[in-house]
């Protein structure tokens, strides 16, 4: 008894030793992050082209899924609303949901899965072939090159890419609206925009910005962090988008009770 209590002991000592060794190498990547964004010689063309592979690259992806959210949601909630004689509240109440939680949080998580997966076997791929290493050598800043363009760029584009789903999920919902009856365009933009509030907009596009620095931050340390194996590049892939997914739940709650605290 008293061996399984010293193992168990060990193990949970195991367990908080790498915690706080995770989360101190985080920090320190952080204050990285910060120490060279605002060093002179940022790279523009290298941020330009991260905008590009970001947010042009999953436009497609991002318009799709917004469509079909708006439509689905449309559809699912027209039948509900209708048998208590409410469905002129359809357009509002698509609006305001997808708004101000679901497109944000649903959005995040396709970026999470396509952009941090792709940053982090980016990097731990020129990380198993020595890259990084070279470009240290030949002296060159990879910190700045390789980390705080992906960073950036992700946190510019993942809520420009909230905007075009959030917009698209309004024109599905009024596709679905007009699948059987007969709404205005006019009429449908006009309710589901009046009912939107700055409390509504603001709060969602804060929320986007912590969001897309989560993706960029965790893609980019997962992949420069990793070990140097040929696997270690599909686990920094697979490792950075759980990480991800679960930092965008965590800042979704807190941001959710911050906002009622705050606004309501």
């Amino acid at each position: 008894m008293a061996a399984e209590q010293q193992v168990n002991q060990v193990v949970r000592d195991s367990w908080y030793r790498k915690f706080l060794e995770e989360a101190g190498s985080q920090i320190l990547f952080l204050g990285g992050f910060f120490r060279n964004l605002f060093k002179p010689g940022f790279e523009w063309s290298e941020f330009i082209r991260q905008c590009y592979q970001i947010g042009y690259k999953s436009f497609q992806l991002v318009g799709i899924t917004g469509l079909i959210l708006g439509l689905v949601m449309t559809l699912q909630s027209l039948p509900t609303l209708k048998s208590f004689g409410a469905e002129s509240f359809v357009p509002s109440m698509v609006a305001i949901s997808i708004v101000r939680e679901i497109g944000p949080v649903i959005i995040a998580l396709i970026c999470a899965g396509k952009v941090a997966s792709g940053i982090g076997a980016e990097l731990g791929s020129m990380n198993v072939t020595e890259q990084i290493d070279a470009m240290e050598v030949s002296g060159a800043n990879p910190t700045q090159f390789l980390v705080v363009t992906r960073i950036l760029a992700c946190t510019i584009m993942v809520p420009l890419l909230t905007i075009l789903s959030d917009a698209l999920s309004l024109v599905g919902g009024f596709i679905a609206s007009n699948i059987g009856g007969n709404v205005s365009a006019l009429l449908y933009f006009n309710k589901a925009l009046a009912s939107l509030g700055f409390t509504d907009i603001f709060p969602a596009t804060i929320k986007t910005v912590l969001f897309g620095f989560a993706i960029g931050f965790i893609g980019c340390y997962k992949g420069y962090n990793s070990n140097r194996g040929t696997e270690s590049v599909g686990i920094a892939a697979n490792s950075a988008v759980v990480s991800a997914s679960l930092w965008i739940i965590v800042i979704d709650a807190v941001a959710v009770e911050l906002t009622s605290l705050i606004v309501y």
